[in-house]
């Protein structure tokens, strides 16, 4: 540790010596063991821009610092005028891809072998930009052709696991992979990152968020890492921790709106207070409302009455009126104070939450659909693929269904803990594209 905080980072940037993947991992690790250490790399690679003249070799280490900035414009922009050595052109392949330049960044790493660069490096390098290009079944061939120690190290392993995910293969060996690369690096972030999400998509939060925690700490980080985190640090109350995280996006992608968003919700998420005690009886009252009416003694003729209605909880006595009942033939007076009486064992009252329910019925009929239609408003919510933060307040608020989604009102859920106004808009989006809308939209 002692030998990580005595690295001069400045040094490292703007001077004349010697500069590859040694120096390159010394300014990763600095950072890693301390985030401050960002700024002096931020301030540094400002110095040596301002430089009036700079020697291909100098333009070489400006390109590759402004790539672990994040800058991955500037970085081609200078990588393209440096020295065209294989650390350059390995970078320069990093930045396109980066970029989403997939063909580009393959040129570059070709360009990286051919100039002397690590063979198996090129490979798992141009493994990743042929995954992400839509070409899973090239980079497995890639990683197929390898052999040897490289089989047994954390970017192997990760490359290989998110291939074998892309190629919608056994989920059991995608995760057997990733923990293999966790093992064989504890400090490798896509392995971390990758291992952290599937936990999170499978309800493990306590995991999944030490597996981001990881991850984070780790330089570069993925945005997703960072995301994630911030939101299960939101679903904890850490708003300060959630705001670090976004934070750390931004020093990276000042104009990143969405992330600017979220850091907007947490940091408006602090100052609210939030009633546990309300939450708690509120979920009381749902557990009372759904008490089936067959586990009351009721009278063979009560029951039957309730039956045709189709009343099978508490909860459906409270959203319909007496009269609704009276009229029901057979149902007289003795059967309305049975009713009653067993409501008010339990501290209800009929039709207390009728007017409610009519106000709230669904924005779609379902007999006025198509089965297409009404096979859309049964398929889960995951099925919108929701962020973190929306997916779990669908799960607070009960809704597995689109269908269920679509009877809420953008004031319903606003009302869930940690739900603001930037879920909502993704959510309305996400409806939109599936030519959908929240009641009352």
């Amino acid at each position: 540790m002692s030998q990580v905080e005595e690295i001069d980072l400045r040094q490292i940037v703007v001077s004349n010596s010697t500069f590859g993947p040694n120096e390159i991992h010394q300014i990763v690790s600095s950072i890693s063991a301390d985030y401050n250490n960002f700024r002096q790399l931020r301030d540094a690679v400002g110095e040596m821009e301002q430089q009036e003249a700079r020697t291909p070799a100098a333009s070489a280490r400006l390109g590759v610092c402004q790539y672990l900035l994040g800058r991955y414009s500037d970085a081609v922009q200078t990588l393209t005028n440096a020295d065209g050595g294989a650390l350059t052109h390995f970078y320069l392949g990093k930045a396109y891809l980066a970029l989403d330049k997939y063909d580009d960044a393959l040129s570059a790493y070709e360009s990286a072998e051919r100039a002397g660069y690590n063979h198996d490096d090129v490979a798992l390098a141009m493994a990743d930009a042929k995954r992400y290009s839509g070409d899973p079944a090239g980079a497995l061939a890639l990683l197929d052709g390898l052999s040897g120690a490289v089989e047994q190290t954390a970017e192997y392993l990760y490359q290989r696991s998110a291939t074998v995910s892309a190629l919608g293969g056994n989920h059991t060996e995608v995760v057997a992979l990733l923990e293999r690369a966790v093992e064989a690096d504890v400090s490798h972030a896509g392995a971390l990152f990758g291992l952290a999400l599937e936990n999170d998509r499978y309800g493990n939060d306590e995991y999944a968020r030490q597996l981001y925690e990881r991850a984070a700490a780790q330089f570069p980080a993925h945005v997703g890492t960072l995301v994630n985190l911030g939101l299960l640090y939101e679903d904890m109350g850490h708003y300060e921790r959630s705001k670090q995280c976004y934070q750390r996006v931004l020093d990276i992608y000042p104009d990143h709106n969405r992330v600017r968003l979220f850091f907007k919700d947490a940091d408006a998420s602090k100052d609210m207070f939030y009633d546990e005690e309300a939450r708690r009886r509120q979920d009381r009252l749902a557990q009372i409302l759904s008490v089936p009416v067959t586990d009351f003694e009721l009278s063979v003729r009560s029951r039957n009455c309730l039956q045709k209605m189709g009343i099978m909880t508490l909860g459906d006595l409270t959203e319909t009126s007496e009269q609704e009942l009276l009229s029901s033939k057979n149902f007289g007076e003795t059967s309305l104070v049975e009713i009653r009486e067993m409501l008010q064992s339990k501290g209800l009252e009929l039709g207390q939450f009728a007017t409610k329910w009519r106000e709230e019925e669904p924005a779609y009929d379902p007999t006025t659909m198509s089965d297409d239609e009404r096979a859309l408003l049964d398929r889960p919510i995951a099925d919108l693929n929701l962020s973190v933060r929306a997916r779990k307040c669908m799960v607070r608020l009960g809704l597995s269904t689109i269908g269920e989604l679509l009877r809420c009102t953008g004031d319903d859920l606003l009302e869930c803990k940690n739900f603001g106004v930037t879920s909502l808009n993704e959510v309305r989006e996400k409806l939109t594209e599936a030519g959908l809308k929240l009641r009352g939209d």
